[in-house]
């Protein structure tokens, strides 16, 4: 007699699909803490980072191209950079190169308008040494903002509320921790409306900030 053909019962086949399945999810879970330490790695630099920072400081009015009152600004910034456009690699060291924006609500308390308030955009030049325990920055850029303007009841005051902005910043920073810095610089801004009123003494003033930034 010829016998019947056996056929597995598909609880069998059931239990061999649920075995590859939890076959693929144990790969996955024991890969997964190796490609978080990979991604970990990647941005191990501390540039590597977007960096938030609030910053203070004072500035004094200098020079004669500009109005000839004595004024002085209380600057408080509130900044965010951008991980790294582009590296320069110098041996163990390095340049790199960041996008920087910037809030700045700066009290005047010294001259006949009372605050300015403006965005200022502008490149971060960053050399980090192979410590990369501190490092030192270069920016320049610019911007625009607003102001309570004075200048046609206060001779040497500004002339319109609108006014354009550009700075020049020196300075170091030091790593606290892998994300935790503090920032110490000089700055140079100046501040007019570029000829859009036949007012425009402008504002040129040099001083000092002091910050701390945060990477995440």
């Amino acid at each position: 007699m010829r016998g019947i053909p056996y056929t597995a019962p598909m609880h069998a086949a059931s239990t061999t699909w649920k075995t590859r399945l939890s076959t693929l999810l144990l790969l996955a879970l024991s890969a997964w803490p190796f490609a978080s330490t990979s991604r970990a790695a990647e941005a191990s630099e501390p540039f590597d980072h977007w960096e938030a920072s609030f910053s203070t400081g004072a500035l004094w009015s200098i020079g004669s191209n500009a109005s000839p009152l004595n004024y002085t600004l209380l600057p408080q910034f509130l900044e965010a950079k951008t991980p790294p456009m582009f590296h320069i690699p110098a041996g163990a060291s390095e340049w790199v190169v960041r996008s920087r924006f910037t809030f700045e609500g700066a009290p005047i308390v010294k001259g006949p308008e009372s605050y300015f308030i403006g965005m200022l955009f502008s490149p971060s030049i960053e050399f980090w040494p192979e410590s990369r325990r501190w490092s030192w920055f270069i920016s320049s850029g610019g911007g625009f903002g607003v102001m309570d303007s004075r200048g046609y009841d206060v001779p040497g005051g500004q002339g319109q509320d609108f006014n354009l902005s550009w700075f020049a910043q020196s300075g170091v920073r030091v790593n606290l921790t892998d994300g935790l810095s503090l920032t110490a610089a000089a700055l140079f801004q100046h501040i007019s409306n570029g000829g859009q009123n036949d007012v425009n003494p402008g504002i040129d003033s040099l001083g000092f900030t002091l910050g701390v930034a945060w990477n995440f």
